[in-house]
């Protein structure tokens, strides 16, 4: 929920996001519309509610007074569409936002499973409008869906209440619905990526074959953070990325945390035979982050996010205690993460109280912790940097972005062996002729799970075993080398208890895991709180946070890989001297690149 432009984990302003400033791109929009006499009409698709430390508190503070839908309200907006992170906080926050909003809320794909639950519309028709003074009419129908999975990722929050279809046959029933109901125009705000272009049961990212849907003229797409129009999808078949056109249908993918206005300008006439048609099309993003000189603050959004942003700032500066190093997030792929180990070692020192007197009170303790904050997608400023000395809940929520829960299974060694593979599959095969980038772009930080307690080697000079859907390769590789427990290998039958979260548990990274371990019940405990916790000594020091650094990499012939990090990377480049690093310029989207020789 980046609504200030603000960053709340470094304590500063950040003018590349927030929805202060895309506020302002919001009324240039609509200033040159009115010009041309032509309709506007202004949607969100999802994600809005959780993500920032103010989502975190306006959750929990003013959920009847939420600032979320009263700046909706102020800016106009027509429809709101729902992701898989808006069911963060629970279907009641869900249903209060939708009571608060002027507009429609829509969810297409997801449906309620019993009475009073309020929920929201599967879609909507908007009133029909009047087009320049000839008392024309015309109909526009919005529908709204979001990834089946999650069902999954939310489990805790979802089961037993909501049930969740599969986006594209939802679309083209909700489409044919609206059009039979008189609709001349039809716009899916669907919180998905792009993905594959052929159709398969559950698709995540769905909207190759969405774009080709009868009835569906327009496309509000998001979920993986890219943009387009845009080079992340170039080349990609039936995506003309500069044009924003795919299979001939307009979408739009305004990137996230506000950083791009998308427009879709739709020139329509009619027929003799009443009938409306797509005579032009054009999609273009409208950058706060590019922008020069910079996009302004909305005055009337700044003063309106002004109690509950005064309010986050004290809410998460309040002291915790102290760390002897510095914690940053610039080198997880490749070097000891000490924020990582950090986490890791929180996680297990709350859940071992629950295992004494259990029947697995004698197994082997592990945890598996990921990057929040990776760069990516997000961007060159997107990384940990907290220094050495006193910190606060700002500092620590850096290191667990989203408020999930800890859980616990039991596994096999052959389960933690396929684990890390999963996890491996983050890293690009390394060539011998000439240097590659060390991570994939198409795979997530979230999802490079570090399992602490163990030590292990990547060899990537193979393929990836499993690939970012969980399918194992053909012929099946393996990246994973001496695997050790305790300076022993690790035995197939050998069992652990590991210490992770509710996302991984619940499928999230399609990690094959989630589907084959025991889950060990526990109550619900919040990890960002276990964090604190374990910072301010209510929970005993844990061992895990003296480990070995859990991975390393097999030594391989050739010219190295590329890491990109961020700038301030600078600073710490001594942990990276067992790969003899260089320097390299910086890419276009000020990314820091580091030359590394295995």
């Amino acid at each position: 929920m980046h609504l200030a432009s603000y960053d709340y984990y470094a304590d500063r302003a950040d003018p590349g996001v927030g929805l202060t400033r895309t506020a302002s791109l919001i009324k240039a929009a609509r200033e040159q519309a009115v010009q041309q006499n032509a309709l506007v009409l202004l949607f969100d698709n999802g994600d809005s509610l959780q993500g920032t430390p103010f989502g975190d508190w306006a959750a929990g503070a003013v959920p009847d007074a939420h600032p979320l839908p009263q700046a909706f309200n102020a800016l106009g907006y027509d429809a709101i569409g729902l992701g898989n992170h808006d069911f963060g906080f629970g279907l009641n926050l869900v249903n209060s936002i939708a009571r608060q909003t002027a507009c429609p809320v829509i969810c297409s794909n997801l449906r309620s499973t019993g009475p009073g639950q309020g929920w929201v519309s599967q879609a909507v028709l908007l009133r029909s409008v009047q087009v320049d003074d000839n008392d024309i009419q015309l109909r526009i129908g919005v529908l709204s869906v979001l990834p089946p999975q999650t069902m999954q990722w939310e489990a805790h929050m979802l089961q037993d209440q909501v049930v969740a279809t599969d986006i594209l046959p939802a679309a083209q029933r909700i489409a044919t619905e609206l059009r039979q109901q008189g609709c001349d125009l039809i716009v899916a705000l669907a919180h998905s990526g792009l993905g594959a272009a052929e159709v398969e049961s559950g698709m995540e990212n769905a909207i190759l074959p969405l774009a080709e849907l009868a009835g569906i003229d327009a496309i509000v797409a998001g979920h993986t953070h890219l943009t387009l129009p845009g080079k992340a999808h170039a080349g990609l078949p039936f995506v003309d990325s500069t044009r924003g056109l795919v299979h001939g249908t307009p979408v739009v993918m305004p990137g996230w945390a506000g950083s791009n206005l998308g427009l879709i300008d739709l020139t329509l006439e009619q027929g003799n035979d009443q009938n409306w048609r797509i005579v032009d099309r054009h999609v273009a993003l409208h950058s706060i982050e590019q922008a020069e000189p910079a996009v302004p603050e909305c005055p009337a959004m700044v003063h309106l996010f002004a109690a509950g942003h005064a309010a986050t700032r004290a809410r998460v500066a309040r002291p915790v205690g102290r760390i002897a190093h510095a914690l940053h997030s610039y080198f997880s792929y490749c070097a000891p993460d000490r924020g990582l180990s950090l986490l890791a070692a929180a996680q297990a020192a709350a859940l071992r109280p629950y295992l004494v007197q259990t029947q697995w009170a004698d197994l082997p303790v592990l945890s598996a912790a990921a990057p929040a904050k990776f760069g990516g997608r997000a961007g060159s400023r997107y990384y940990t940097d907290v220094a050495a000395g006193d910190i606060s809940v700002r500092h620590l929520a850096d290191l667990s972005v989203f408020p999930n829960e800890l859980r616990a299974m039991v596994v096999t060694g052959a389960q933690v062996r396929d684990w890390l593979e999963m996890s491996a599959g983050l890293f690009n095969q390394l060539e011998p002729d000439h240097p590659r980038a060390l991570a994939d772009p198409r795979r997530a930080g979230f999802n490079f799970d570090v399992l602490h307690g163990l030590t292990y080697r990547i060899d990537l000079s193979n393929p990836a075993r499993f690939d970012a859907t969980g399918r194992i390769t053909k012929p099946a590789h393996s990246r994973i080398r001496d695997l050790m427990f305790d300076g022993q290998p690790i035995t197939p039958d050998q069992r652990f208890v590991v210490a992770t979260n509710n996302y991984r548990t619940n499928g999230g990274g399609h990690f094959p895991i989630a589907g084959q371990a025991r889950l060990i019940d526990l109550p619900s405990l919040n990890i960002p709180d276990i964090l604190c916790s374990y910072v301010a000594g209510a929970l005993p020091p844990d061992p895990l946070e003296q480990a070995p650094q859990p991975f390393s990499f097999v030594p391989t012939q050739g010219q190295g890989a590329i890491l990109t990090t961020g700038a301030g990377a600078q600073a710490h480049l001594a942990e990276l001297d067992a790969y003899r690093p260089r320097i390299l310029p910086s890419d276009d989207d000020g990314f820091l690149r580091i030359h590394l020789t295995f």
